[in-house]
Order: C-alpha cells, then sequence, then structure tokens
C-alpha cells in the first residue's frame, strides 16, 4: 500500500502532464516555504499559474475540490506571495489561482482563476 505522499505525488505528476498537454510550462513543483507549499507552478501564456492538485479516490470523503478550503487558499496565497517576493516577480506579472481535482483516477477537473488572492 503506498502512502498519502505517494499517492499525492502520483496524481500531481498526472496533473502536470495534463498542464502540459493544455500548453502550460511547468516552472515548479511542490514549491515550499513557511507559508505554506504549492503543488505546481506554471506558466499559462502571460500568467504565472498557482495549482492546487486534490485527489480523491471516490465521493464518500465529499468531492477534491471541496478540499481547497478558505484556509487552504490563504496559505496557497501567502506562500504565492513568498515566492514572488523570492523571485522579483513584478507587479506587472499576471497571476491566476487554479485548482485541478482527479476523481477515482481518471476524471481530471481543471478550475481556472479558481479563486482570488487574499493575504
Amino acid at each position: 500500500m503506498e502512502n498519502k505522499r505517494q499517492v499525492g505525488s502520483a496524481y500531481e505528476k498526472k496533473a502536470a502532464e495534463y498542464l502540459i498537454g493544455q500548453g502550460f510550462q511547468i516552472i515548479e513543483k511542490n514549491f515550499y516555504s513557511r507559508y505554506g507549499e504549492i503543488d505546481i507552478i506554471a506558466q499559462d501564456g502571460r500568467y504565472l499559474v498557482f495549482i492546487e492538485v486534490k485527489y480523491r479516490r471516490d465521493s464518500s470523503c465529499g468531492s477534491p475540490l471541496e478540499a481547497v478550503t478558505a484556509g487552504k487558499q490563504k496559505r496557497i496565497c501567502r506562500a504565492a506571495f513568498y515566492y514572488c517576493t523570492k523571485k522579483g516577480c513584478g507587479d506587472r506579472t499576471p497571476c491566476r489561482f487554479d485548482v485541478i481535482a482527479i476523481e477515482g483516477g481518471n476524471k481530471i477537473i481543471h478550475i481556472k482563476n479558481a479563486f482570488d488572492f487574499q493575504y
């Protein structure tokens, strides 16, 4: 039996492959800071996109989208702000927060601009 981290990594890889197929350029995976973690950071046209990946085997524990709570969104935003500060992204760099939900291993739901920046 795989542990949660291994399962998460496998589905983050699947999400990255999906994004590449959609024309995204992957910049970084699993960006960690003291403010939180960002699963995938990618470029989509002019947008710098911070992507949260959530997986659920089935709906018995709810939708993977429901797992991206307000608190989780806030942590992602803080980590994104830190990333932009650290990497020197200017105020002119448009950013977006997407969520990729994977249900049952195969169904991928990609919500662009899933939530707004909050600090």
